[in-house]
C-alpha cells in the first residue's frame, strides 16, 4: 500500500460526505472513474481513491515516473488545492509479476469470487480508523463500478449509501438490467443464425438480436455468471450514475428512472475545469510521434485506427485491413498494440512497415494519447472497435467513425453510433464481422467515410449536443447537481 497524502485539517474533515472508490483494473474503466473522482472532489466531496498495486505500477511505468511515487493525484491537487482526494493502493492478492492479461479468465474469476473479501477488509479498516480519530468524522459512502460484484454486500454490512457508476451507454445497462425478461421469452441466449426482433423492453425501441452484447448470447462462463450477479445486486443500489447524455438516450433513461434514481452525467471524462490531464490514467506508454506527424498532414486527411486496449482481431482480417488502408489512398495513423492479433506471430504482414515508411502516408505506433489525436484538425475519421470510451471521445471531437465491433458492449455501441445517431458507418455489411473480409471493400469503406458530408454533418450535430450537455446549464451538469443534492439528503438520513 502506498502512503496516503497528509490528511485535511480537522475543520475540513468533520461531517463531510466521503466517497470510497476502488477502481476496476481495466483501462476502459479507469479513465471515467478517475474523472468522476475529480468531479466529486471539485464539488466538496472528500474522496479516497484506491488502485490495485499492479495498476499503480503500470501507470507510473507508462509515464516514466518513479515507482516509488506515492500519489497520482499530487499534481492535480497542486493545480487545484481545494480537491480533497486521498490516494492509496491495495494488493489484489497476486504478486506484481503475475501476468493478469495472459490469465484473463482466471484473474477475472478471482476478482468476482475472492477479491470482495479484500475490499471488505480495506473498507472496514478505513471506517474503524476514522472512528478512532476524534478529529475525523467523515460520512462514508461507496462509489463503485457497476461491474463489481461486492458493493451491495459491503454497503449493507457497513450501512453505506451505495452509488453505482455505469461506464457504458444506458442502452447496454438496460439490456443487462432486463436480461431476465429476454431469457423468459427464450430470446437469449440465442444460438440461431436467424436474427430476432426484440420489441418489448421498457424504454428500448425494437432492437435486433445481432445488436445485443456478445456476452448475452453465452450460456456459461465467468462473464455470464458475473453479469447475472452484478445486475441482480445493482437493483439494490441507492443511485446509478450513467456515463451518457440525456438527449442521446432519453427514452431509455426515463424508463430506468422508474426503478431507481438514474442520472446521465456523461461524458464525465470531459467535465470542465478539472485537472484531468494532471492524473496518470493510461496503463500503456504513449508515443510522442503522433502530433508532429499529424501537423504535417492536411485538414481531415487522416484516418485514425485503433482497436482499443483489450480486443483481438483475427490475423487474416488484420492483414486485409492493413492492405485496405494502403489501397484507400488515405493517410492513416494506426495504433498497433501488441496482442491486437488473435493469431500467432507478428500483428502486421511481413514487410508492411517498410511499405509504410516508403509511402509516408502512414504512421504506426504502439499506443498514443487518443484525445490529442482525435482533436487534431488533420484527423477526419476513426476506424474503431466501438468501445464506449473510444466512441464518446470520437463524438466529443466530431470525428466520424467506421465501426468494427468485436465483443462485449461493442455491437450495441455500434447500433447507437451507426443506426441511431448516424455518426458512423459499418466496416462490413450487417455491422459485425464479415465472412468475406476483402481489402478492396475495406478501402472503399474508408474512402466513403472520408468523403461523406452526411456522416460528417451528423457528427457535428451530435458533437454540439454532447458539448452542450457538459456546459454549466447543460443536462449532464444539472443532473450531477441533482445527484449531489439527493445524495446528501440520503446520507444524512442514513446517519
Amino acid at each position: 500500500m502506498v502512503p496516503t497524502p497528509p490528511p485535511p485539517t480537522a475543520a475540513l474533515r468533520r461531517n463531510i460526505p466521503h466517497a470510497i472508490m476502488i477502481a476496476v483494473p481495466y483501462q476502459g474503466h479507469i479513465n471515467p472513474f478517475v474523472s468522476l473522482a475529480l468531479k466529486l472532489a471539485s464539488r466538496g466531496i472528500a474522496v479516497t481513491f484506491v488502485h490495485l498495486d499492479h495498476i499503480h505500477r503500470r501507470l507510473l511505468e507508462s509515464h516514466s515516473a518513479s515507482v516509488d511515487d506515492p500519489d497520482i493525484f499530487a499534481e492535480a491537487r497542486r493545480l487545484s488545492p481545494e480537491l480533497n482526494i486521498r490516494y492509496t493502493t491495495i494488493s489484489d492478492g497476486f504478486p506484481l509479476e503475475y501476468n493478469r492479461d495472459q490469465n484473463g479468465p482466471t484473474y477475472f474469476k478471482y476478482l468476482v469470487e475472492e477479491f470482495p473479501a479484500v475490499v471488505d477488509k480495506f473498507v472496514g479498516k478505513l471506517i474503524a480508523d476514522d472512528m478512532a480519530d476524534s478529529d475525523s468524522r467523515f460520512i462514508h459512502f461507496l462509489v463503485a463500478d457497476t461491474m463489481c460484484a461486492w458493493p451491495a454486500a459491503i454497503a449493507g454490512k457497513y450501512n453505506l449509501v451505495n452509488v453505482s457508476f455505469w461506464t457504458q451507454p444506458a442502452l447496454v445497462f438496460s439490456l443487462c438490467y432486463h436480461w431476465d425478461i429476454m431469457k423468459q421469452k427464450g430470446h437469449v441466449p440465442n444460438d440461431n443464425t436467424t436474427e430476432l426482433e426484440i420489441n418489448y423492453l421498457p424504454g428500448i425501441k425494437t432492437i435486433s438480436s445481432r445488436d445485443l452484447m456478445s456476452i448475452i448470447h453465452e450460456r456459461e462462463g465467468i462473464l455470464v455468471e458475473t453479469l447475472t450477479i452484478v445486475f441482480d445486486k445493482v437493483k439494490k443500489a441507492d443511485f446509478i450514475l450513467q456515463n451518457t447524455v440525456q438527449e442521446l438516450e432519453s427514452e431509455t433513461l426515463t424508463a430506468l428512472s422508474k426503478y431507481q434514481p438514474n442520472y446521465a452525467i456523461g461524458p464525465v471524462n470531459f467535465s470542465q475545469g478539472l485537472p484531468t490531464a494532471a492524473v496518470s490514467k493510461s496503463i500503456w506508454s504513449e508515443s510522442d510521434l503522433c502530433n508532429h506527424w499529424l501537423d504535417s498532414k492536411s485538414r481531415g486527411s487522416v484516418l485514425y485506427v485503433s482497436f482499443g486496449s483489450v480486443v483481438q482481431i483475427p490475423k487474416q482480417e488484420l492483414d486485409e485491413i492493413a492492405y485496405g488502408l494502403l489501397l484507400s489512398g488515405v493517410n492513416f495513423l494506426w495504433v498497433v498494440r501488441a496482442g491486437t492479433s488473435s493469431g500467432d506471430g507478428d500483428v502486421l504482414p511481413e514487410g508492411y512497415e517498410e511499405k509504410i515508411r516508403d509511402s509516408d502516408r502512414g504512421l504506426l505506433v504502439p499506443w498514443c494519447n487518443q484525445i490529442k489525436v482525435l482533436e487534431s484538425p488533420a484527423v477526419g475519421g476513426f476506424l474503431t472497435h466501438c468501445g464506449w470510451n473510444s466512441a464518446v471521445e470520437s463524438i466529443w471531437c466530431g470525428v466520424p467513425m467506421i465501426c468494427r465491433p468485436v465483443m462485449l458492449d461493442q455491437p450495441t455501441n455500434r447500433k447507437l453510433v451507426v443506426d441511431d445517431w448516424g455518426v458512423g458507418l459499418n466496416l462490413y455489411d450487417g455491422g459485425g464481422s464479415s465472412p468475406l473480409v476483402d481489402r478492396e471493400r475495406i478501402a472503399d469503406k474508408i474512402r466513403e467515410l472520408m468523403s461523406s458530408d452526411k456522416v460528417r454533418d451528423a457528427a457535428s450535430r451530435v458533437k454540439e449536443t454532447v458539448r452542450n450537455a457538459m456546459k454549466i446549464e447543460g443536462s449532464s451538469e444539472k443532473n450531477f447537481d441533482q445527484f449531489l443534492r439527493d445524495l446528501k439528503v440520503r446520507i444524512q438520513s442514513s446517519h
